[in-house]
C-alpha cells in the first residue's frame, strides 16, 4: 500500500525534526531512532548536506521512513524524492506545492496556522496538517478551538514543542503526533552518543496520554 500522510502522523507520538550538518551522522542517527521506536524521520532541507543524508539513510536503514522537511517549492519536493524521501513536510502551503506533491505521489504534511489556511489545505484534499509554529500560534487553546469547525482534520503541532508540553498536545483528539527537534540534540550527534538518542526516542514513544 502507498504511504499516506495519515500513515506518517499516526506512526508514533513524535516526528523528529532533524537538522544535519554532517552526513556521517545520518545513518547512525537513523538507526538509533529506529531502535527507540521512531521510524518517520523528517530531515530538514536547511543544510547543504540534507539530500545526501537522505540518500544514505534510504540506502542503509530500510526500517526508517525518510521524509523531507522545509519543503517550500516543487523543486524541493522533486529533489527530496530523488534522494529517497517518502513524505514531505512544509512550513506552509501553496497550490503549486500541493500540485507538485500530488504529481509525485509524495504525501505532504503542510504547515497551517489559521482557519483560512486549513480550509485552503482541505481544498487541496489535505486533512493531515502540521500546525506551525504551534506554541507561538496558540498551542493547545487554538487546537481546542479548531475541534468544532475542523473535526475531520488531524494535526501535528510543531514549533516550540518539548517533552514537558507534548503530553498536553497529544491528549487532544485532533492531535495525531507532534514534531520536535529534541530527539536529535546537536551535542549528542557530535559526541556520537547514539544510546542517548535511542533513550530519547523510547521516552518520546511513551509521551501520549501522560500529564
Amino acid at each position: 500500500m502507498p504511504l499516506t500522510a495519515l500513515d506518517v502522523v499516526r506512526d508514533a507520538p513524535v516526528i523528529p525534526v532533524i537538522v544535519l550538518h554532517e552526513v556521517r551522522h545520518a545513518v547512525p542517527l537513523a538507526r538509533a531512532l529506529v531502535a527507540g521506536g521512531i521510524r518517520m524521520l523528517e530531515i530538514t532541507l536547511r543544510t547543504p548536506q540534507a539530500l545526501q543524508a537522505m540518500r544514505a539513510i534510504a540506502a542503509e536503514v530500510p526500517q526508517a521512513v525518510v521524509g523531507a522537511g522545509t519543503v517550500r517549492q516543487a523543486a524541493d519536493a522533486e529533489a527530496a524524492q530523488r534522494a529517497g524521501a517518502r513524505f514531505a513536510v512544509s512550513p506552509g502551503l501553496t497550490p503549486a506545492l500541493a500540485r507538485a506533491c500530488r504529481a509525485l505521489a509524495l504525501p505532504l504534511l503542510p504547515g497551517v496556522a489559521t482557519a483560512s489556511e486549513i480550509m485552503a489545505a482541505q481544498d487541496e484534499g489535505l486533512n493531515a496538517l502540521k500546525f506551525f509554529p504551534a506554541m507561538q500560534a496558540g498551542g493547545t487553546a487554538m487546537l481546542r478551538a479548531w475541534q468544532g469547525p475542523f473535526a475531520d482534520v488531524l494535526f501535528c503541532p510543531t514549533g516550540g514543542v518539548q517533552p514537558d508540553n507534548a503530553p498536553q498536545l497529544l491528549a487532544l483528539p485532533n492531535v495525531a503526533c507532534v514534531g520536535g527537534s529534541w530527539l536529535a540534540p546537536a551535542a549528542a550527534l557530535e559526541r556520537g552518543d547514539w544510546a542517548q538518542v535511542t533513550a530519547l526516542a523510547r521516552a518520546a514513544c511513551s509521551l501520549r496520554g501522560l500529564d
